[in-house]
């Protein structure tokens, strides 16, 4: 067996992508994952935990992404473009995974248990914005307030940025998203973007 391949966790979460697509999350083994990629089920232990992993493996290094960007906008930068900082250079990090991300979503999308493991990823990653929003003299509600509307930015752009038929960037997405959120909390109506 390839287990000391150097693409062995991309092997694996190439593997596990398609079986959950397959035959469903709740259905695939880890050794039918380790199997399928031409591994053991011990090499599958050495780069994720749990079958979980392999969908929200990098959530950590994508919030120290975000919050790096966001904290090293420039000082005189309101919290909301310090936010559309941080929403450039995560975006840039799926452009070349959109099949991938399309693939993640629908799995998750089909099971309750990774939806709310989602919400969690999110909800910490709107944690980590406010500290670090915070961290650049922002008012605590505001920062808050700043963090969760970048959160649900992205959100709304990513699931445009998935659907089947969509080529635009994801960076364009949010962008536009953000420029719809401003016309909103201005008072106006939302600029029509493509739909």
């Amino acid at each position: 067996m390839g287990r000391w391949e150097p693409n062995t966790r991309e092997r694996l979460a190439k593997a596990a992508l398609d079986l959950y697509g397959e035959r469903g999350f709740e259905q695939t083994t880890v050794a039918e994952i380790a199997k399928s990629a031409g591994l053991t089920e011990r090499t599958f232990f050495r780069h994720y935990a749990d079958k979980r992993e392999v969908l929200f493996s990098g959530a950590i290094e994508l919030e120290q992404l975000f919050t790096q960007a966001v904290a090293g906008a420039p000082p005189s930068a309101a919290p909301i473009d310090a936010m559309a900082a941080g929403l450039d250079a995560i975006c840039a990090v799926f452009e070349e995974r959109r099949d991938f991300a399309r693939k993640r979503q629908a799995v998750i999308s089909a099971t309750a248990e990774l939806r709310e493991r989602e919400l969690i990823k999110l909800a910490s990653l709107a944690a980590a914005l406010t500290d670090t929003l915070r961290g650049r003299g922002v008012p605590p509600s505001v920062a808050s307030l700043t963090a969760e509307t970048g959160v649900a930015v992205f959100k709304v752009a990513f699931e445009r940025w998935i659907v089947a038929d969509e080529t635009r960037p994801l960076a364009r997405l949010a962008r536009e998203s953000l420029d719809e959120l401003k016309a909103v909390a201005l008072g106006g109506n939302a600029p029509m973007s493509e739909v």
